[in-house]
C-alpha cells in the first residue's frame, strides 16, 4: 500500500532522523582522495562475508585507466574496445553515413545471436544545420523539416554491423526509454512549435520505434499523451503499466512525470499510439520531508539517504499550447529540479538522474544526484550526490552525471556530461564512485551506456561526432558498499 502524506510524515518521525525508509544510507565519494580513504581494511564489526570478499581481491572498480595509444578511450587494465559506428566514417544499409550526435541508446536480442541496438541522434533544427542528418528514409518520417531521429544497429556474433533509419524527422531526441515489450521510445528534448526553428510540425514528444519490425515504424505517430515538452528520458513500471518521464528544461527548473494509463489499458507493442491525446493522467510530483514540509526542489537534500515523500497533481494542458507545463504550476504547488536527465527501471522502481545544481539554484550546491523512486512507497530516495567538482579539468573526479544503466554486476554505471574531462563511471548501492573510462579524443560527453543482454559487453557513445563504441574486459561484482 502507498504512503499518503501523513503516513509519511508519521512513519519518519519514528524511524528518527536516518530517514531510511527504503535502501541503505550510503556516504559520499566524489573525488580520488575520497575514494581512496573508502577504500580501506573492514574493522571490527563489519560483515563477515565482505571481509572474505576482499580478502579475495574483490575490490571497488577495476584499477586505474590506461591511456588509449589511439586517443579515443582510455580504459583499465584488460579491457579492450571496438568502434562499432562512426558518423561519417560507417555508412547505413542505404549508404548514406551514420548521422551525428549519438544519444540514448537501449539494446535488444536480435535474430540468430544478434544484437539490436536502437540509437537516438540528438539533432535540433532544420537539416541544413548539420553534416549528417538522419536520412529521410521513406515512410518512416514525421516532420521532413527535421535533421534527427534514431537508427537501428545491428551487430552479428562474427563482427559486422548493419545500421539503418527507425524512424526520421524529429527533433533533439536525447535519453529515451527501453519498454518492457521490447521497443524504444525516443524522447524529443524540445518545446519547438510549428514555424520554430524552420519546423513544420509541433515537437516536443514521445514515439515509438520497434528495433524487430521495420514496418510497424512506418507514419510514425507522437504519443500525445505523455505530453508536449523538452522530454529527456522515460521508463515504465511493468508492474502498474505507468510511465515516468524527465524533463530537461530550466528557467524555471524542469519536472519529473508520471503517466497513469486509462482504465482497461493494456501495453504491447504499438498500443502507445492508438491512445487518445489526453487518455490517462500526467502529472507532476510534489514532494515532502519526514517533517512533513514541502520541498520545492530536489537540489535541497543535504545528504545520500535523504528520503521524500511523493504526491502527484494533474498536469492543467499537456500539449503546452500556449504555456510550457513547468510553467503551468506555482513553485509552491510542485518538486522542480535542475536538469533531469537519464532513467532506467530496476529493483522495483526507477533510477533517475539530476545532472547538477550549483548557485543558480535553491538548494545545496551538487554536481550530480542519483534518486530512486519506490512506487510502491511513493517515496524518493538520495543514493548517489557529486559534490561540485573543484577542478573538471584534472582527471579523477566526476560531475554531470546524464545516461544511466544499472549495471548487472551490481550498481549503477553512468555517462558523464559535465565540465572537463568525460568519464564513464560506476556507483555502487552506497553512492562510491569508481572510473570505467575515459574520452581520450575530447570533451564531448558520454551517452547511450548500456550493457549487451547478455552483460558481457558494455555499449556507450561519445556523442560528438557520433562513435558508438563496444566494451568488454574482465567484468566482476561489484562490493555493495
Amino acid at each position: 500500500m502507498s504512503l499518503n502524506r501523513r503516513q509519511f510524515t508519521k512513519q519518519s518521525a519514528a524511524a528518527g532522523a536516518a530517514l531510511a525508509l527504503t535502501g541503505a544510507v550510503g556516504a559520499l565519494a566524489t573525488a580520488p582522495q575520497a575514494l581512496a580513504a573508502e577504500d580501506h581494511d573492514l574493522g571490527a564489526g563489519q560483515d563477515q562475508g565482505q571481509d572474505q570478499e576482499r580478502g579475495r581481491g574483490h575490490r571497488l572498480g577495476y584499477g586505474e585507466l590506461i591511456a588509449d595509444p589511439q586517443g579515443l578511450l582510455a580504459l583499465p587494465e584488460g579491457f579492450t574496445y571496438r568502434v562499432i559506428t562512426h558518423s561519417g566514417v560507417t555508412r547505413l544499409e542505404s549508404g548514406e553515413f551514420t548521422p551525428s550526435n549519438h544519444d540514448g541508446t537501449a539494446t535488444f536480442d536480435g535474430p540468430r545471436g544478434t544484437t539490436y541496438l536502437v540509437n537516438n541522434h540528438e539533432l535540433k533544427g532544420p537539416r541544413s544545420k548539420w553534416a549528417h542528418p538522419v536520412p529521410l528514409t521513406e515512410g518512416l518520417v514525421y516532420d521532413p523539416a527535421a535533421s534527427g531521429g534514431c537508427t537501428v544497429v545491428e551487430v552479428h556474433r562474427d563482427g559486422t554491423v548493419a545500421e539503418w533509419v527507425g524512424i526520421a524527422g524529429t527533433s533533439t531526441n536525447c535519453a529515451g526509454g527501453r519498454t518492457p515489450w521490447g521497443t524504444w521510445l525516443t524522447c524529443e528534448e524540445t518545446e519547438d512549435l510549428a514555424g520554430k526553428n524552420g519546423m513544420t510540425k509541433d515537437h516536443g514528444y514521445v514515439f515509438e520505434v520497434d528495433p524487430h519490425d521495420r514496418r510497424a515504424n512506418r507514419d510514425p505517430k507522437p504519443i500525445k499523451a505523455f505530453g508536449r515538452y523538452a522530454h529527456e528520458a522515460v521508463v515504465i513500471d511493468p508492474k502498474r503499466g505507468h510511465a515516468y518521464l524527465t524533463e530537461d528544461a530550466s528557467g524555471p527548473n524542469g519536472l519529473f512525470f508520471r503517466w497513469v494509463p486509462p482504465q482497461g489499458f493494456e501495453h504491447g507493442r504499438g498500443r502507445l499510439a492508438t491512445l487518445a491525446d489526453d487518455a490517462g493522467r500526467l502529472q507532476a510530483p510534489k514532494c515532502y520531508d519526514s517533517a512533513g514540509q514541502f520541498v520545492d526542489d530536489l537540489s535541497r537534500a543535504p545528504r545520500i539517504g535523504t528520503v521524500y515523500g511523493v504526491d502527484w497533481v494533474d498536469v492543467p494542458d499537456r500539449d503546452a499550447r500556449t504555456t510550457p507545463v513547468r510553467k503551468q504550476f506555482a513553485d509552491t504547488d510542485i518538486t522542480r529540479a535542475r536538469k533531469l536527465e537519464g532513467m532506467w527501471w530496476a529493483d522495483g522502481g526507477a533510477y533517475i538522474v539530476s545532472s547538477y545544481a550549483r548557485d543558480e539554484s535553491p538548494g545545496t550546491p551538487h554536481d550530480g544526484q542519483v534518486w530512486f523512486y519506490d512506487p510502491k512507497r511513493r517515496t524518493l530516495t538520495l543514493k548517489v550526490l557529486l559534490g561540485v567538482n573543484p577542478a573538471p579539468e584534472q582527471d579523477g573526479a566526476f560531475d554531470g552525471p546524464d545516461n544511466i544503466t544499472v549495471s548487472p554486476y551490481g550498481g549503477l554505471v553512468i555517462a558523464e556530461d559535465g565540465e572537463g574531462v568525460q568519464h564513464l563511471f560506476g556507483a555502487t548501492e552506497s553512492g562510491r564512485t569508481y572510473p570505467i573510462a575515459r574520452n581520450d579524443l575530447n570533451d564531448s560527453e558520454f551517452t547511450g551506456v548500456v550493457f549487451s543482454p547478455d552483460g558481457d559487453t558494455l555499449f556507450a557513445n561519445i556523442q560528438d561526432p557520433g562513435i558508438m563504441v563496444a566494451i568488454t574486459g574482465p567484468w566482476r561484482r561489484q562490493p555493495r558498499r
